[in-house]
């Protein structure tokens, strides 16, 4: 059988453009190398517990703010989401703890409380959040010529707005606290990744009862309603073109599937990799995809909690042992900073899962990176446990006997993330994009190919926000912008 459109990875982005091609009648196959679909927000099972892979919770699910419309659009807003408390967001820098609220007016409110002298600062910043989540899809909008958001907040560094708008240091570094959920680089972070990247959880913060394999299970499963089709164990090792168009996926087992046209959820330059041959895709843009850097991954500590001694706390707690978060994870040394999730009980009030992350470069993780899985031996092992034991101890600052609570751990580095999702060097957050030459380091969802188109992470957003939004751009190359505002317009 030949597809209208073959997707390639079932991570969110692919599982969401396969949803909204074959809502729009197009026949759709997904193929994942996994026995899963869902890539970073899959779960894994340990005893008779599923983990979270990547996800934790998501902003802007509100009626009428940022992701409610694509969520309702994608059936995801039935899902059982629960807003987590006014206070999301804690974020405690040695021995000061400070909080982040939902809603613009009042996430300003409480920081100005801290920073009186700040007040203006903290107002201008706001609007600039609000300007974000207002225009960011302006570029889909039929009646509009060009996007309203300025073409500064790509080409600026996130690090020097912070200098320039806010005098207290401290400052500068609470609000870069919640930023785990991003890689904080002086060097390269553009200003509107970072605002992006804050702005729909001050909108509205929450997460979901269940872990996240419930997303994926609901998209795969509305595919498969409007007639696509979701294959697992379907590993593809190459994409054939002819004629300067891409015509077959050729899977590891030798299963051949065809295609009109085709979608890479995968990293690209691992999708470049697969097309051996080709009158298009030249020299230089494999070039391009290949020499990009990647963020970097996380080391994540899975924790099962002894029955009925932690209660739930509905906000997630950032703590960091020195004042300089944007410094912290590049430094060899102790975590120097993690962020602490709980899983929403099902009944009652005291937690039994709850998560630890923290930054981890490759280079760590590197000595043990062409040995398979299972076989990496007792000095990896001793090194994630190293660093377990540093996540626990900064729990600890702010949950005391926190790791008397604790029935048992499981570890997981940047190698894991890479092993299960394939995302090269483990990247929590793809390709780095970069203020200093953001037309190399930010990807169209088009290719050299006419008939091969990207989307997920490495484009230009990250997150469930960020990819959910660059699936809408990748749908509206096919279909067409229109069809894809009234889509949205339609849901609002």
């Amino acid at each position: 059988m030949k597809y209208d459109i073959v997707v390639v990875g079932s991570g969110l982005g692919g599982l969401e453009c396969a949803h909204i091609l074959s809502r729009f009648g197009k026949s759709v196959l997904v193929l994942e190398k996994g026995s899963q679909p869902g890539g970073c927000i899959q779960s894994y099972r340990r005893g008779r517990m599923l983990f979270d892979t990547g996800f934790h919770y998501v902003g802007g699910l509100g009626e009428g703010q940022s992701l409610h419309a694509a969520f309702k659009s994608l059936g995801l807003l039935r899902l059982p989401w629960v807003q987590l408390d006014r206070t999301f967001d804690r974020v405690t820098i040695g021995a000061h703890t400070f909080s982040f609220h939902q809603g613009y007016d009042v996430f300003v409110e409480a920081l100005a409380a801290d920073f009186p002298q700040e007040l203006d600062g903290l107002k201008s910043y706001a609007n600039l959040l609000r300007t974000v989540e207002e225009h960011q899809l302006d570029v889909l909008n039929p009646s509009l010529s060009e996007t309203l958001l300025p073409a500064e907040l790509f080409e600026k560094s996130a690090f020097q707005y912070l200098e320039e708008t806010f005098h207290d240091e401290m400052l500068i570094n609470v609000l870069s606290g919640t930023s785990l959920k991003m890689e904080l680089r002086r060097e390269s972070l553009p200003l509107f990744t970072f605002l992006h990247g804050n702005s729909s959880f001050i909108e509205s913060s929450w997460r979901l009862q269940g872990d996240g394999s419930l997303i994926a299970a609901s998209l795969a499963n509305d595919i498969q309603a409007y007639g696509g089709k979701v294959v697992c164990h379907a590993e593809v090792q190459e994409l054939v073109e002819k004629d300067g168009r891409l015509v077959q996926a050729i899977c590891a087992d030798g299963t051949v599937y065809e295609g009109d046209l085709f979608i890479s959820d995968v990293h690209p330059a691992v999708t470049c990799s697969w097309i051996k041959q080709s009158q298009k895709l030249r020299k230089a843009y494999r070039t391009r995809v290949s020499g990009q850097e990647n963020t970097f991954g996380m080391l994540t500590v899975s924790l099962v909690m002894k029955p009925q001694t932690l209660k739930y706390f509905n906000y997630n707690r950032y703590v960091y042992r020195h004042p300089d978060v944007w410094t912290f994870y590049q430094k060899d040394g102790p975590v120097g900073g993690i962020l602490m999730a709980c899983r929403m009980p099902e009944d009652g009030e005291y937690v039994r899962q709850v998560d630890l992350l923290t930054p981890m470069r490759w280079s760590e993780c590197e000595p043990w990176s062409d040995t398979r899985v299972g076989r990496r031996g007792d000095a990896y092992k001793e090194m994630k446990e190293r660093r377990a034991d540093e996540c626990i101890a900064l729990a600890e600052t702010v949950v005391p006997c926190f790791r008397e609570m604790i029935s048992a751990r499981y570890v997981s580095t940047p190698l894991t993330y890479r092993d299960y999702t394939s995302t090269p060097q483990g990247s929590a957050y793809g390709m780095r994009k970069d203020f200093r030459n953001p037309m190399q380091t930010v990807l169209s969802p088009r290719t050299p190919i006419p008939n091969l188109y990207l989307t997920g992470q490495n484009l230009v957003l990250h997150g469930l926000h960020g990819v959910t939004m660059t699936s809408l751009f990748t749908c509206a190359e096919i279909v067409g912008k229109e069809r894809i505002w009234n889509m949205l317009r339609d849901e609002a």
